[in-house]
């Protein structure tokens, strides 16, 4: 008979052992994968690497989807700290887009671009905040799901956009497809040597969320109720507004994401524009373990997929869904090995 029996103590090289044995057997399986489809796994590996840095236009794009799956990826991580499983990622990203996008509509050619993009900031971090708010308030008060709560917010806030894209916010000029206006320049984040300046924000924010977590008393207490609330409580925490507040931080983060794609990918506001950042932000954030450090190597790695899928698409007339698969592998072997982590298998003796 086989036994499952809980480990006791778990050292930092055992757990990164186990995680990357997790990512290379993932890998393993995805090449066996791809060869069974009628590929050579190592050439579309290589393709998918040369397709997300082989040119300087080509790593351009790929910092691009780094940086939207950075700041999501910080949002989330938030929220797993609580143990509150956000997977609101996809409408706090385009709610925070419409907020930022309600300001550059409006003021685009009355404020100058520095005030107006840190009021577009403000927006998105305001309207992603309060979409992650609302079923935190439901989770505190009637210990509802938050997992399904949500997801299924997801779907409300892409319909909302849809709704202002083919109705009141419509462009009147546009001929075929309808969209919403495009903004003003003012409204557009500045470029650096052909990237946006959203990953500095990235950056930025990256070292924020580390000093938050590691070193201030509200970053501590999103730690303490994630590991329990009981010890929470009776160390005299206040438990629900420590969730509303990190929650509503969370939802915060996402949303900027959304500013970052509205102002400086689309430079305009679509009801495609969260593009499935949020669910790959999921991944990335297991991935990092949780750790705010450990999210840029993820959120490469994933951007690399991301952007070398597209290119194998065209360079190879490999389906969409490959890279698609390969996250899932990935994720799958990745939340496999938490299993392993935390537990152990050994025979019993009769």
């Amino acid at each position: 008979m086989i036994k499952i029996i809980k480990r006791e103590d778990v050292d930092k090289k055992f757990t990164t052992i186990i995680r990357i044995s997790a990512v290379l057997f993932s890998l393993i399986f995805a090449g066996m994968f791809i060869a069974f489809i009628g590929y050579n796994p190592v050439k579309v590996f290589a393709q998918m690497f040369f397709g997300a840095v082989g040119t300087q236009m080509r790593l351009q794009e790929t910092i691009n989807k780094v940086t939207p799956l950075i700041i999501t990826s910080l949002g989330m991580l938030i929220a797993f700290k609580m143990k509150f499983w956000n997977i609101g990622g996809e409408g706090q990203i385009t709610m925070g887009a419409l907020g930022a996008s309600f300001i550059a509509l409006n003021y685009g050619d009355k404020i100058p671009q520095l005030p107006l993009i840190i009021s577009m900031i403000i927006a998105s971090v305001i309207f992603g905040g309060i979409w992650a708010l609302i079923p935190a308030i439901f989770k505190v008060k009637f210990g509802t799901n938050e997992t399904i709560f949500t997801l299924m917010l997801n779907y409300i806030a892409i319909k909302i956009v849809q709704y202002l894209q083919f109705g009141p916010w419509k462009d009147p000029a546009a001929t075929g497809f309808p969209k919403i206006p495009t903004f003003n320049q003012n409204a557009v984040l500045p470029q650096i040597f052909g990237v946006h300046i959203g990953i500095i924000m990235a950056m930025v924010l990256l070292i924020f969320i580390y000093v938050f977590i590691k070193y201030t008393k509200k970053g501590y207490e999103i730690e303490v109720v994630g590991e329990s609330i009981n010890t929470a409580k009776y160390a005299g925490m206040n438990v629900n507004f420590i969730i509303l507040f990190a929650i509503t931080l969370s939802g915060g983060l996402c949303g900027l994401a959304g500013m970052v794609q509205a102002s400086a990918m689309e430079k305009t506001l679509s009801y495609t524009l969260s593009a499935g950042y949020g669910y790959t932000a999921i991944i990335t954030t297991w991935l990092s373990n949780l750790k705010p450090n450990y999210i840029l190597l993820t959120s490469i790695a994933f951007a690399i997929l991301l952007q070398g899928g597209t290119f194998i698409q065209v360079s190879m007339q490999i389906p969409s869904a490959v890279s698609g698969m390969i996250q899932g592998i990935i994720l799958f072997f990745v939340l496999g090995s938490e299993f392993f982590i935390k537990y152990k298998l050994v025979r019993e003796s009769k």
